[in-house]
This record gives structure tokens, C-alpha cells and sequence, in this order.
């Protein structure tokens, strides 16, 4: 790994850590005081198998306790519509958001019943591409199908847990080209810098994707938090990143003959939503056990206990759990990682919601990064260069490194 990268690394860990000290307290949010473009996020966290890699909050699949927690999803999205808010877009992730998929459809019509949504998105696992699933996400106006595939690779799938579950590279692949043309979008979740992962591996997975005709592919480096570090380490060895850069460059010059970015990990034919939500939304709630909103500058997590969760909504409260209030510098430095993830961002994006370009609280990270090589300006925009993509890499993976072990803070308070 590379001086730079190393650097970054360490200032992202510092800076990220300090960031997520929120306070522990039940708290409410303001009612909504702008028509600002926001996005709802809706967290499943049942799992019919928990991957030893994964740090979201996620349970094993209990059917009626799913039954009683999709109830008390809808009742905390009406509470958000008692307070004012507007939303024009939902994301719903996981744990498995499918895994009762009846109960999803049914919540996904309530959030179009309260509010003027435009473009829905919704994660899902190989084993639901069928034509049960397919038809009730289709008839409840699902726009993006996003897949958890990780990788073809047959000794990596047995390596994550997920070959008895989902089946065969060859399966995974077979399924996943069955629903291309089923949605306005089909992204295929993918996954690269496992410690046992070659560089064949990868070129595999990179050819299989590309014969598949995806309309997205979104290819997130390992991320280990400090709970699945041991997990991790045992089924793959120790997580290193001297290989990271040179994959991240491999999967670039591969899939830019065909795709764009629409982040600096996500790359698509035409437009359309990205996993990344936070890029595209200034602000969003996050409704669910163990879901983390951001919304008028305050940034807040819900409980984890399940149980509890779902005892406070029934009450009428928001159960948030944690929070922290971020000040002007915060806000605008969160912009800017978050926006320029895009790869670029208009210096009018600035303007327009500060009133002016905010150099006072962004002049540090501007003069390091241009020096660094980083960033350029160019037709009133800061555009990422090259080198800069993959450094976004490395600080977007920090940062939700940051967030996964402020989860696992959460979970051990509960």
C-alpha cells in the first residue's frame, strides 16, 4: 500500500471515529423545515444465514417476529408523514428485505400511499429470483433490483457461507441473467480484495458479469469491522490491502468499456438509482430496527433490540437510540466526501444550499487532495481524477467501516 493510501487511511480511521461519537439518548427529531430532496430507508434485518463478513444489523429469520416488525415499519413510516416530512425515494436493505416478500409489498404501498416516491429500490439474494418474488416486486413498482452475488467463484462462496445457501457460481450467474429485462434496473452486488481472492478469480468474475448484460454492477471492497474482523480472518486469513489498488484498477479498466460511474464503486449503462443513496439525497431517514438517518443536521440511529423497536413504535414514538447533532463544519465536510463519491460535484451544489462556496470549513481537504493529485477543477466542478477515485475508495470504505463498528457499539448496548 501506497504512502498516500496509508495516509488516508489513518486520517479517514481518526476522523471517522470522532465522528460517530454520538449520545446516547431517546430523542425526537424537528419537524421537516424544508422541501429538500429525501430519500426513506427501510432496514429487514432477518436473514435466512448471517455472512461472517457482514456488519449490518441482521438476525436470524423468525417468521412471526418478522410478521410483528414489517407491522411496526409501517406505523414509524407514518409518524415521519405526522411530522411533515417528504420523501421522493426509497431504498430498503438488509438483512433481507424479500424474505417476506408479501409483507414487503404491502409496506412498499403504504410508503406510495403517504408520500410521492419516484423510483424504489430494493436488495435481495440469488435464491429469490423467482417467479414468485419477481412478480410481487414487479407489481409493487420496484425500479432497481439490487442482487447480493459477492462472487462466481465457487471456493470463495464456500469460503463466505454462501454456496449451500444459494448454490453454484454457475446457479448464481444462471439466475441472476433470468431477471435481466424484469426491472428498469438489475444491479449485481459484487465484492472484491478477500484475502484469498486472485487476481484469476477476479478476471472470472469480471467476465461472467460482463456476459450477464447488467444494466449495474456496484463492486464494494471487503469491509471489516472490528466484530467481524475474527470471522473474517478465520475463514480467509489476514485482510490485506496491498492487493486492493491493483483490483480497483483491474475492475476499472474492464467494466469503463461498457459502464460509467455513478459512484467510484458503482458503474452503470444509462442512469439510474445507486446503492449509494447518500449521494443522490441531501437527507434520509432511516426507519427500522438499527437504521441510521440523517435528516435537518442531526444524524441518529434507531434501537437495536428488535422487541424493543417495536414496543416504542407501537407507543407512537420514534425510537431512535442514539444521535448527534452536526455543526456547519460537519455538514459541509460530509458533503463533500459524499458528493464527490460521484466522482464530481458542481461547485453550485455549494453555493446553493450554503449560500456561498464554503472555503473557510473546506479549505484543508482542498488544498491536501489537489496536492495529492486527487482533484481538479474543471467547468466550475471538482472532479476526481484517476487517483483520486480509488482514494475515494479507500475513504468511503472507512468510513462505512466507521459506521459498521459504530453498529456493533449499539448492538452491545441494547
Amino acid at each position: 500500500m501506497s504512502l498516500l493510501n496509508s495516509l488516508v487511511t489513518f486520517e479517514a480511521k481518526r476522523i471517522f471515529k470522532r465522528a460517530l461519537r454520538f449520545n446516547e439518548e431517546c430523542g425526537v427529531l424537528p419537524d421537516a423545515s424544508t422541501a429538500r430532496k429525501r430519500l426513506i430507508y427501510i432496514h429487514v434485518p432477518f436473514c435466512e444465514s448471517l455472512c461472517p463478513y457482514c456488519s449490518f444489523h441482521r438476525v436470524p429469520f423468525n417468521r412471526e417476529l418478522c410478521r410483528l416488525y414489517f407491522s411496526a415499519l409501517r406505523k414509524e413510516i407514518s409518524l415521519y408523514r405526522e411530522r411533515g416530512y417528504l420523501f421522493h425515494g426509497v431504498y430498503v436493505g438488509g438483512g433481507t428485505p424479500t424474505i417476506m416478500v408479501e409483507e414487503l409489498a404491502e409496506t412498499l404501498s403504504v410508503v406510495r400511499r403517504f408520500f410521492p416516491i419516484r423510483e424504489v429500490s430494493v436488495e435481495t439474494n440469488p435464491n429469490h429470483l423467482n417467479d414468485r418474488h419477481i412478480k410481487i416486486l414487479k407489481e409493487a413498482g420496484v425500479d432497481r433490483l439490487s442482487v447480493g452475488v459477492q462472487s462466481f467463484n465457487d471456493k470463495l462462496l464456500r469460503e463466505m457461507g454462501r454456496f449451500d445457501n444459494y448454490g453454484s457460481g454457475a446457479e448464481i450467474a444462471h439466475r441472476v441473467g433470468s431477471v435481466v429485462g424484469s426491472f428498469p434496473t438489475i444491479n449485481a452486488d459484487m465484492m472484491f480484495n478477500f484475502p484469498s481472492q486472485t487476481t484469476e478469480m477476479l478476471n472470472n468474475d469480471l467476465n461472467v458479469l460482463l456476459s450477464l448484460g447488467l444494466d449495474q454492477i456496484t463492486y464494494y471492497p471487503l469491509m471489516v469491522s472490528d466484530s467481524t474482523k475474527e470471522q473474517v480472518e478465520r475463514a480467509w486469513g489476514r485482510v490485506r490491502y496491498d492487493k486492493e489498488e491493483s483490483f480497483y484498477k483491474r475492475i476499472t479498466g474492464i467494466l469503463l468499456d461498457r459502464y460509467t460511474f455513478s459512484t467510484a464503486w458503482c458503474f452503470t449503462k444509462g442512469s439510474s438509482m445507486v446503492d449509494e443513496y447518500i449521494v443522490d439525497y441531501d437527507e434520509y431517514a432511516g426507519v427500522g430496527s438499527g437504521s441510521i438517518g440523517y435528516l435537518e443536521g442531526v444524524c441518529y440511529a434507531n434501537n437495536f433490540n428488535i422487541p424493543l423497536y417495536i414496543s416504542i413504535v407501537e407507543e407512537n414514538r420514534l425510537p431512535i437510540f442514539a444521535r448527534r447533532v452536526f455543526g456547519i463544519r460537519d455538514r459541509v465536510r460530509y458533503d463533500f466526501l459524499m458528493r464527490l463519491f460521484s466522482t464530481s460535484v458542481p461547485i453550485g451544489f455549494f453555493v446553493e444550499k450554503y449560500g456561498s462556496f464554503p472555503w473557510f470549513n473546506l479549505l484543508w481537504e482542498l488544498v491536501a487532495f489537489a496536492l495529492a493529485g486527487c482533484i481538479r477543477f474543471k467547468n466550475g466542478a471538482i472532479v476526481l481524477t484517476e487517483r483520486g477515485r480509488y482514494i475515494w475508495v479507500v475513504l468511503m470504505r472507512e468510513f462505512f467501516t466507521a459506521v459498521n463498528n459504530f453498529r456493533d457499539f449499539c448492538r452491545r448496548q441494547r
